[in-house]
């Protein structure tokens, strides 16, 4: 009861001094080299104080007693050529802000070493695991940066997705023992971002929430269906089909109530030698619309023409991926001549 008392008289008089109370996660994708942190805690707007990252060089959590300046003077250090705990090292010589008592920082370079400090409010430690590093401070316990290891670990899948895992394991497992308010995913990679000479291929935050989970899952869904169709359209330009299917199969996964993207997935599966899988795309497409809404949308793909939805119908109101006018047509050409395939799936 007396620690209880004490944590609740310490978040009152001390409500936003620094990013306390905070658990995340930095990683790195050995494949691919992506690098990335993610972030929540009882605390307004984490993602601007917390997480930092650049490709090709590393990813930084600076939090607990945040020194925030840690996060680009960090980056600056690995570009130089040094590693994660020669960064860390020289982070906590310099710092003239007074104790590094509770600094909490985490820090994996390009190279996959990681150096973490642990300091903070109890319950505070980390855990280190083959390409990750979780952390955290004034946490219900261990098992929250336990279980954040355990479901990165366990995660099949892109870097952001391992992440997220890890970031919902924590707060499965209690996370912040104050409670939720704010939450954020960042992860970079050379030229993977939206627009031009832009490395961050995710960068959503939760600044101030009820539910902040809830709300960066479905922000992240948006973020990620972006990047699979400009992946889809990159590996259809370069007729690598495979890499097509990954991606039109992700476009469903973040949005599968949406007819657009099954039809999508219909063409490219077809590509990839998949009639079977191209098939079950186009009957899930068909049962998600009224027929005329699906001719709009097999249309709009296959460049024939059509709107590409149909009025009374906003969850297909916008073309398929990867598909669209003679693009459209030259793309899926092979589809459109199997007469036989084309009849199965228009029922003619």
């Amino acid at each position: 009861m007396t620690k209880r008392l004490s944590m609740l008289i310490a978040f009152l008089l001390f409500p936003a001094v620094s990013a306390m109370a905070t658990f995340s996660i930095v990683a790195i994708d050995p494949k691919t080299g992506d690098m990335g942190v993610a972030v929540a805690s009882r605390y307004f707007a984490v993602g601007t104080v917390v997480p930092w990252a650049e490709a090709g060089v590393g990813a930084i959590a600076t939090q607990a007693g945040v020194n925030v300046g840690y996060g680009p003077r960090g980056l600056e250090l690995l570009k130089q050529g040094l590693t994660a705990q020669q960064v860390l090292d020289k982070l906590l010589q310099e710092d003239t802000f007074g104790s590094t008592e509770g600094r909490q920082v985490a820090i994996v370079d390009a190279k996959g070493n990681i150096a973490t400090k642990s300091g903070g409010s109890a319950w505070q430690g980390h855990k280190i695991g083959t390409t990750w590093s979780a952390q955290g401070n004034i946490l219900v316990g261990p098992q929250v940066v336990d279980s954040m290891g355990k479901a990165f670990d366990a995660a099949n899948d892109d870097l952001v997705e391992k992440l997220w895992a890890a970031l919902k394991a924590g707060d499965e497992a209690g996370g912040d023992s104050r409670g939720r308010q704010s939450a954020s995913i960042l992860v970079v990679r050379k030229g993977g971002g939206r627009n031009t000479n832009n490395d961050r291929l995710v960068y959503v935050n939760v600044d101030d929430h009820p539910d902040p989970f809830a709300e960066l899952r479905r922000l992240l869904n948006i973020a990620q269906r972006g990047n699979y169709n400009s992946a889809l359209n990159r590996a259809l330009t370069a007729n690598k089909y495979d890499e097509a299917l990954n991606a039109a199969e992700h476009l469903v996964r973040y949005d599968p109530l949406n007819a657009s993207p099954h039809v999508t997935l219909g063409f490219v599966a077809y590509l990839a030698g998949k009639q079977d899988q191209a098939l079950a795309a186009f009957n899930r497409a068909k049962g998600l619309t009224l027929p005329n809404q699906f001719m709009d949308l097999w249309n709009a793909a296959s460049g024939q023409g059509g709107n590409g939805g149909g009025r009374g119908a906003p969850a297909t109101n916008a073309a398929p991926a990867g598909g669209g006018g003679r693009g459209g047509a030259a793309r899926y050409q092979k589809v459109l001549e199997d007469k036989a395939f084309v009849a199965k799936v228009l029922g003619n």
